[in-house]
């Protein structure tokens, strides 16, 4: 099936290829610069997608009320890709050929964004991924048109770890997804335990289609376990959070980002107090310091994106297609007039790379460079535990 895909997307790609040479040959110039956007808007992962696309719309307006980009209207053509790598890449490829859009943000997830790695390159249209999977870029010689915003999964474990090791923690279990997030935070969890002083005494998987936790649970409770980390997304490790309630597994759950938003606890109820997991600084803005550097972007996000969508209804999700259109957005400002298509996705490319510096967005502090494509600084990520339904900064 992959290979038949990237049949169909390598067909695909050199008709596109031969149009885009023909594209702006006269230098006409458009009234509207187009962005595309692939989020998960149904499926597993839809969680994430509609936040995203959310976000997108409400910059959109704000956008193009204030004037646009260099006095021309922002469009984002949003299509979704229902969490499925496969509908991903085709819409992927929609927006390269047909809709002709200058640069892609998304997809929602590091499976789909994984899989359309090679048509993004071989299109030569640069894209910025809102998952987590360290490879989406890197090794950055292979990954010249890709960028992303979330904070990775290696970093993740690396918060995950140094508190687990502060605590005096020494041996721990792992239960971790089979996708893409979950197989990548396994990787980074088994490869780094050892540098902090921890020996992982069992390793259990699932597969995001499972309903029941208990028998992996079970096997991990006959240890001498001292903690479990689980990684996954918010629906999966909320039963992972259930199961242990049940089975009155008495040690600390610790979860990756993926849950960072309140359908993990609306789903885990009452399991999810006392959980711990590492996350962007937007869930407990409340804390920060008035001078840190993101205070003002984490502050008009959320008040604008709830004043939309609700109290209560923000997340770091939204927050990745924040960055992720934002520093396009600043690229196509930079960008020079009267450009072919293949010239304008190169410009945007090369603002991406070259102008992002210390830039504050809700994920981090970014400075893009061309041996970096996410250029996150330290400290993006706070450890948080659920306290009666509530996210508290374990400072």
């Amino acid at each position: 099936m992959q290979n038949y895909i990237k049949y169909l997307v390598a067909l695909t790609l050199v008709v596109a290829l031969i149009a885009v040479g023909c594209i702006g040959c006269g230098g006409e110039e458009e009234e509207t610069y187009k962005v595309g956007a692939v989020f998960a808007l149904t499926g597993p992962a839809s969680h994430l997608g509609v936040p995203e696309k959310q976000t997108v719309e409400m910059m959109v307006d704000q956008i193009n009320d204030a004037g646009g980009i260099n006095g021309r209207t922002l469009e984002v053509i949003v299509y979704n890709t229902e969490t499925s790598a496969e509908k991903c890449a085709t819409m992927v490829n929609r927006l390269i050929v047909q809709d002709k859009v200058l640069a892609i943000i998304g997809p929602s997830t590091s499976g789909e964004s994984l899989a359309i790695l090679d048509t993004v390159t071989t299109a030569k249209i640069p894209l910025v991924s809102c998952a987590a999977n360290i490879g989406i870029v890197q090794p950055v010689e292979e990954r010249y048109w890709i960028f992303k915003t979330p904070q990775t999964d290696k970093e993740a474990v690396t918060e995950i770890y140094i508190y687990l090791e502060d605590q005096g923690f020494t041996n721990i279990a792992i239960i971790t997804d089979t996708s893409g997030f979950g197989a990548a935070g396994r990787v980074f969890l088994i490869a780094d335990a050892a540098d902090y002083g921890l020996t992982i005494v069992d390793d259990q998987t699932f597969t995001s289609a499972d309903t029941s936790m208990q028998s992996q649970l079970t096997h991990i409770k006959g240890t001498d376990a001292e903690a479990v980390i689980c990684w996954a997304t918010d629906k999966e490790s909320a039963i992972v959070a259930l199961d242990m309630q049940t089975l009155h597994m008495d040690i600390p759950l610790v979860c990756s980002h993926g849950i960072a938003n309140m359908n993990f606890i609306e789903q885990a109820g009452t399991a999810a107090n006392g959980v711990i997991f590492p996350a962007g600084k937007l869930l407990i803005i409340g804390d920060i310091p008035a001078d840190d550097p993101q205070k003002e972007v984490l502050t008009n996000y959320k008040a604008d994106f709830e004043a939309l969508y609700g109290e209560g209804t923000v997340n770091t999700f939204g927050g990745h297609a924040y960055d992720a259109l934002s520093i396009v957005v600043s690229a196509l400002e930079g960008m020079e007039e009267g450009l072919s298509l293949a010239e304008a996705r190169a410009a945007v490319r090369d603002g991406l790379e070259n102008d992002v510096k210390n830039w504050p967005g809700t994920g981090g502090v970014f400075t893009m460079s061309p041996t970096d494509h996410l250029g996150m600084a330290p400290g993006s990520l706070a450890m948080i535990e659920i306290v009666d339904g509530e996210w508290t900064w374990l400072k």
